[in-house]
């Protein structure tokens, strides 16, 4: 998702002949596609961590123009559909814990609605009774990832970008303290600017030196597509303490996620399926009878400190758009702005200078 947006963004900006992306497998075929879709940088706002919110609030603004834009260059509707979500809490822990974080949501401005167990249930009649209290939150939405990468990859062609598939990067080549290059597979494709927006592989790129490989890592998470039947309705996100509930447009309903430290392992686990569908039918227990559709592993890349790295490396014309984590759809708008204005002028603006590489620098 990272890598399509930005080179989209610098074939609009006029350089989409002189650019080219390099897939290692199949483009659109990784975690993005995995990904449930989820542009909720509300429900997801931590308490000591400013910058990462207003980054996710600047791409959530930013994403309906950001389609409408893709649709009428990929000449295919894509659609963001803010549809809100929903917090929910059963157990007394889980609600004092969401009062928590509701007071603070309400302090900085967000918008944010208390309600009682009834009164989410009104709103969501598929809730459990159970249900105590639950945070309505209008801005958060949702994408069809399964739509919006095959129209990036459409997009990126209409203006001139070059999409190379199964051409992995072997080694990223320099000339002194400056990117000239990579190789793929023995052949060198020379390069002024060199973007690194390889997800979870974004650590171990041969050729750059350790100083400046960005600390990314794989996480791995599994989520379930289930089929909704026709006496099933569900209308918002449901999110509750360890799982969330998403109904997409396509009749599925994506339940998710583990995260688990488990390296470049993608094999799905009993043990993680049983824990996140459990977790889900204990607010929204009509899941029980709902057909099973798939179920698929994603690898996350995640930095130490949980934050995307975005921007320009001390090695002249190596750039970082990777380590985004659990939020590469939801920040890609904002990313691939803030990476095709720092290309074209030279300048990175200021909306991703919390998430320079240079932070990590030895």
């Amino acid at each position: 998702m990272i890598g399509l947006s930005v080179a989209w963004r610098l074939g609009r900006a006029g350089l989409g002949p002189r650019t080219v992306l390099l897939e290692r497998d199949r483009t659109g075929q990784g975690a993005s596609r995995v990904a449930a879709g989820m542009i909720a940088p509300v429900a997801e706002a931590g308490f000591d961590d400013p910058d990462s919110l207003a980054f996710g609030r600047l791409s959530r603004d930013r994403y309906p123009s950001f389609v409408d834009e893709l649709s009428a260059d990929a000449g295919t509707a894509v659609g963001f559909e803010p549809s809100g979500s929903l917090v929910v809490a059963i157990h007394r822990d889980d609600v004092e814990a969401m009062r928590r974080t509701y007071r603070y949501r309400q302090s900085v401005d967000l918008p944010v609605e208390w309600l009682s167990g009834s009164e989410a249930r009104e709103r969501e009649p598929a809730l459990t009774p159970r249900v105590s209290a639950a945070m309505w939150i209008r801005d958060d939405g949702q994408v069809d990832t399964r739509a919006l990468l095959p129209a990036l990859a459409l997009a990126c062609e209409r203006h001139g970008v070059t999409l190379r598939e199964s051409a992995e990067v072997s080694r990223v080549v320099l000339e002194g303290d400056a990117v000239c290059g990579v190789e793929v597979r023995g052949e060198r494709v020379d390069a002024d600017v060199v973007v690194v927006a390889a997800g979870a592989w974004s650590g171990s790129l041969a050729g750059i030196p350790d100083e400046f490989l960005p600390p990314v890592r794989p996480v791995k998470g599994q989520i379930v597509r289930l089929k909704r039947t026709g006496d099933f309705a569900l209308a918002h996100m449901i999110r509750g303490p360890w799982a969330y509930l998403l109904p997409k447009a396509d009749g599925s309903v994506v339940v998710g996620a583990t995260q688990e430290e488990a390296g470049f392992d993608t094999s799905p686990t009993a043990g993680g399926i049983k824990n996140i569908l459990e977790y889900a039918w204990e607010f929204v227990p009509s899941i029980y009878d709902l057909p099973v559709a798939s179920i698929e592993v994603g690898l996350r890349p995640g930095t130490r400190d949980h934050r995307p790295v975005i921007g320009a490396t001390r090695l002249r014309g190596l750039v970082m758009a990777t380590g985004h984590f659990r939020h590469g759809i939801s920040l890609a708008p904002a990313t691939a702005d803030a990476v095709c204005a720092g290309i074209v002028t030279g300048r990175f603006p200021e909306t991703v200078a919390a998430f320079s590489p240079e932070r990590f620098a030895r």
